[in-house]
Parts: C-alpha cells; sequence; structure tokens
C-alpha cells in the first residue's frame, strides 16, 4: 500500500515554523487594530457567478485556476449550485458588505482578513494551491470618504508600517492608475489596435491575453515579448482630469507621510474591478521569493460592489500572499532568519527518575497556571538527554529530585548565562519570569 500524501501543491505546516506564522499574524492584527480594522471571516467557498462576475470571466483566474464543482440537490425542491473554492478575498468581502447592507449604515468600513485561498495553477516556490493571504478592505457609501485619495495613501502608509514592523528592508512601492471605468475602455481599445499587427510575434500567453485581456499583456514577463510591450500606449494618456487629479493627491500624501514609492506606468493588475489606483510592493533579489519578486498587490475597485448588484461602495484594498511573505522573513537575510521568530519556553524540568514523573507533573501544572510555558521531561532519561532537550526548547532547567522535593528549594540553570542555583519554590515564578 504506498504512503499518502498531501495533495500536489499543498503541504503541512509544522512547528517551529507556524511559531513564525502566528508571529507574523499577529502582527499584522496588531497594526489593522491600530488604524481602525475589524476582522471579517467569509465562507471558504461561493457561488461561482460571484467570482464570474466580479473577477472576471476572461481572466486566468476564472478561466483556468478556479476550483469549481456542482453541489448536487440534497431534495426535489433544491436544485443544484455551482460553488466555487475562493481563488481571492475582495469579492467575498464586498459580497458580504451588500448581503448585510453595511452600506445603510453610511459609515466607512475598514475590514481585514486573513485565511486560505484556492486556485490551480502551477505550484512553484512560494505559490501553492491552496495559500493564505492577509488582506484588507476599505469601502463605503461615497458620503463616507471611501473615494477619497486619503484612503488610498493611508492604505500605502499602513502597508509600508506593516512590513517595517515585520523587519522587512528595502521594499519597493510600484503604482499607477488605470483610470476610472470611462478611460479604461479608450485605453483597452488603443491597446488592442496596437497589438493587432504585432501579437502575432509574441508568446502563446500573450496572444490570448491580446484578444481576451489586453491589460494582461503589460503585466507579462515573457522576455522574448518586452520590446514590444516596452512601445505600447500608456494609461497616462488615456486619464481624465479627474482620474489624472485623483492619482496626483495620492502621491501628494505619501510624500507627505516620506513613503518613498516609483511610478510604474505598466502597472495595470488585470482583473476587471479594479480602478484608478492600483499597487504593488517588491522586496530585492535574493529575498527568497526567486525570480517573481512582488510580495502584495492591491487597488481601487470603485464599481465592484455595482456589479455584483449592489449599492454605489467606491472601495480599495490589498492581499499580502502570506506563504510568500514566510519565505522573505527565512530567506537568510541579516535579522530574517525564521529563528528569531521562536520563542523558547520558560522552563523545561527534569524529573530525577520516573518516581518523580508526577511531582514534576503537578510543578509543571503550578507554573503554567502562573502563566508561564513549561515542558515536563521524563524521569527515565539521561541527565544528559534531560540537559540537552531542554537547551534547544527553553531557557531554564529545573531538576526535580528527591532533595529538592524535601526542602522545596529546586535546582535551576539558565543557558542563557550559565549560571546554576538553588531557588526557593515559592520564588520560583519570578525567577523564571526574569
Amino acid at each position: 500500500m504506498s504512503t499518502l500524501k498531501a495533495v500536489r501543491g499543498t503541504r503541512d505546516l509544522l512547528p517551529p515554523e507556524t511559531e513564525l506564522w502566528n508571529r507574523v499574524e499577529a502582527t499584522a492584527r496588531a497594526v489593522c487594530a491600530r488604524y481602525g480594522f475589524g476582522e471579517i471571516r467569509t465562507p471558504i467557498f461561493e457561488a461561482t457567478e460571484l467570482f464570474a462576475r466580479g473577477v472576471g470571466e476572461e481572466t486566468d483566474i476564472v478561466s483556468k485556476e478556479m476550483y469549481t464543482w456542482e453541489d448536487r440537490a440534497r431534495a426535489a425542491s433544491e436544485k443544484a449550485q455551482s460553488l466555487t473554492l475562493r481563488p481571492e478575498n475582495t469579492a467575498g468581502v464586498v459580497r458580504a458588505y451588500i448581503e448585510h447592507k453595511l452600506g445603510d449604515t453610511g459609515h466607512l468600513q475598514k475590514l481585514f482578513y486573513i485565511g486560505p485561498q484556492f486556485r490551480r495553477e502551477r505550484p512553484q516556490r512560494g505559490r501553492y494551491r491552496q495559500f493564505w493571504q492577509i488582506g484588507v478592505e476599505v469601502l463605503g457609501p461615497v458620503t463616507s470618504g471611501s473615494e477619497s485619495p486619503i484612503r488610498d495613501a493611508e492604505v500605502l502608509e499602513m502597508l509600508a508600517s506593516l512590513l517595517d514592523s515585520l523587519g522587512i528592508r528595502n521594499w519597493r512601492l510600484e503604482l499607477n492608475s488605470v483610470g476610472s471605468s470611462t478611460d479604461r475602455p479608450r485605453f483597452i481599445a488603443a491597446l488592442r489596435e496596437a497589438l493587432a499587427p504585432v501579437k502575432h510575434l509574441m508568446c502563446e500567453d500573450n496572444q490570448r491575453r491580446a484578444e481576451t485581456n489586453p491589460l494582461r499583456v503589460l503585466d507579462s514577463k515573457a522576455p522574448e515579448d518586452q520590446d514590444i510591450i516596452n512601445a505600447l500606449p500608456k494609461i497616462a494618456d488615456f486619464l481624465d482630469s479627474d482620474s489624472t487629479a485623483h492619482f496626483q493627491q495620492v502621491l501628494t500624501a505619501l510624500d507627505a507621510c516620506s513613503v518613498p514609492y516609483t511610478v510604474n506606468p505598466r502597472l495595470v493588475r488585470g482583473l476587471d474591478y479594479y480602478t484608478r489606483t492600483t499597487f504593488e510592493f517588491t522586496v530585492p533579489d535574493g529575498s527568497g521569493l526567486g525570480t517573481q519578486n512582488a510580495l502584495l498587490g492591491g487597488g481601487r475597485y470603485d464599481g465592484l460592489s455595482e456589479m455584483l448588484g449592489g449599492p454605489k461602495a467606491p472601495g480599495i484594498g490589498f492581499a499580502i500572499g502570506e506563504d510568500r511573505l514566510i519565505l522573505t522573513l527565512q530567506s537568510g537575510a541579516p535579522g530574517l532568519a525564521s529563528e528569531t521568530w521562536v520563542t523558547k519556553l520558560d522552563a523545561y524540568i527534569a524529573p530525577l527518575g520516573p518516581e518523580r514523573n508526577p511531582a514534576a507533573l503537578a510543578l509543571a501544572r503550578e507554573l503554567r497556571r502562573a502563566g508561564l510555558s513549561v515542558e515536563v521531561g521524563d524521569g527515565s532519561f539521561r541527565l544528559k538527554k534531560s540537559f540537552e532537550t531542554a537547551d534547544r526548547i527553553a531557557r531554564h532547567i529545573i531538576l526535580l529530585g528527591e532533595d529538592e522535593l524535601a526542602t522545596n528549594i529546586l535546582t535551576v540553570k539558565t543557558f542563557a548565562t550559565g549560571d546554576q542555583t538553588k531557588v526557593e519554590r515559592s520564588a520560583l515564578k519570578d525567577h523564571l519570569g526574569r
């Protein structure tokens, strides 16, 4: 019988790596709280129509990468329904905004999420078929200020603060404007016209994109097509005065906050719902992501609520690929190795003999109830093994033998200093918590 393994494109997360994940997520939650965001949790599967309408039927996500199935009816009165594991979370958040009538409050909704997404793409370093995202969405009625450029700048400044808090250095912010719902069709028409005589010279993927979603051609990394792509029209030449003014106000606010950025006229992001500000944060080569160094991306989606049958609710958001973020932290760059995120236990209790095991467990319970993190060894271990194990996982080792139990004075060694001392049981909590 063959050994069962995780499905291709998925994997298990094990200790101590999961501690790094938890620390990253805790940092993200703390930053979101400082900026006034509340957590939203949406289902991991939705009606397929949600993504077809919101993300776009001609995108790679919808046309090639979604996990979709027919949910059979369980009774004669029910209808079968096409369901899809969520490939991204923005559409689900906006669906929840509409369904729960959050717009009726009149307030700006600042929401964040942390959870798995699913895409059937080719597995590669940092990209899995089940992957995790940390994301935020800011949306609401126009009267709440949801259209304001200050919202765009605040989200970007928040991201800069988050990456700094995680210890990620030398990140690069690239941004652009893809214009309004009236600018974009004019630009796409110009792209189609410019691509028509040259698309046959491009790679197979770009030939298809030239027909179905020309914006995605601009985002292509195919080296053989770069000269053609560089000669294509620029979106900046098709922006109306309102879109131009909006983008300039975003840049002015970033300048005021001293957040560095680069305007990238080729940054368009091909999902159908994006409008105006789009952005991407990248990290330098050697940061653990290989040739694809994009860490996160996002943008404004002023018309998505209407596309899904809801009220006008301009919004902006981003999603961080948490898998890729973790790879960056584990890349070996100075200060970013995963070991710096692993917290050792406060103490390891080494019972000296199997008959001391019950007393060791009782001592561990006492210390744990006092808020300390403790591991209990086994009295059958040789003392050398207990020390080796304790040194790997804890800051202190507590020796528990016959004398210690009789006198309630315990022998404690601190690994960082090498000091070994006698500590009264009543003072043990304070000694370990230093």
